[in-house]
């Protein structure tokens, strides 16, 4: 088996004046985050995880802060960039843990609409999508959201749809076999089969 584990980390200030988006939502509150995109933390982080994962650099390294074209982009285009990586390195998402670290606002009442979100994004099942909030008790942090994200990537196996294969061809192999063996009971020869199964290019 072969996995890999990725870990993401992100911060922003809050700033009046802006929409707050968190995992692909926009939450009502008096303040959003700063940043050059729409400051999605928690998408950035999963971002920089997902690609920490598979050795393929980070977040700024494929969309620069001062590159005009990402102001106040969406942050799941980030996301989405990090999945094409991680399929192109042959990989896809086992589970996906996260933690949100802000004093406001209380994520506990959303964080079912926020865990289908982020699997959507994701491609896959809310159920393989944990995310939890803290307050930044004693850091000296209550302006700033921070979001922390852990993922488990398995290499994409064909070797069950092989085994298939496998089953399907030796299922037909029977098959004939029975249908040889009625023939010679019914009309008592033995009927040859017209090639050698055991002979397929």
């Amino acid at each position: 088996m072969d996995i890999r584990i990725g870990y993401g980390f992100d911060s922003h200030a809050f700033k009046a004046g802006v929409p707050l988006k968190i995992g692909g939502l926009t939450i009502d509150h008096p303040e959003g985050l700063a940043g050059h995109s729409d400051g999605d933390v928690l998408l950035h982080a999963l971002t920089d995880a997902l690609l920490g994962a598979v050795s393929a650099g980070d977040i700024g390294s494929f969309f620069p802060p001062g590159d005009p074209r990402w102001k106040d982009a969406d942050s799941s285009i980030f996301l989405n960039l990090a999945m094409e990586e991680i399929q192109n390195a042959g990989f896809h998402i086992v589970n996906v843990d996260t933690t949100l670290v802000l004093n406001a606002p209380r994520i506990g009442p959303i964080s079912g609409e926020m865990r289908e979100r982020v699997a959507d994004l994701l491609g896959i099942l809310p159920a393989n999508v944990g995310i939890k909030a803290k307050t930044p008790e004693g850091l000296n942090a209550d302006h700033v959201a921070q979001a922390h994200a852990v993922v488990l990537l398995e290499r994409v196996d064909d070797t069950d749809s092989l085994q298939t294969m496998n089953a399907v061809i030796e299922s037909q192999r029977q098959l004939e076999d029975v249908v040889r063996d009625l023939v010679s009971q019914v009309h008592g020869v033995s009927v040859k089969t017209p090639f050698d199964t055991e002979d397929i290019t």
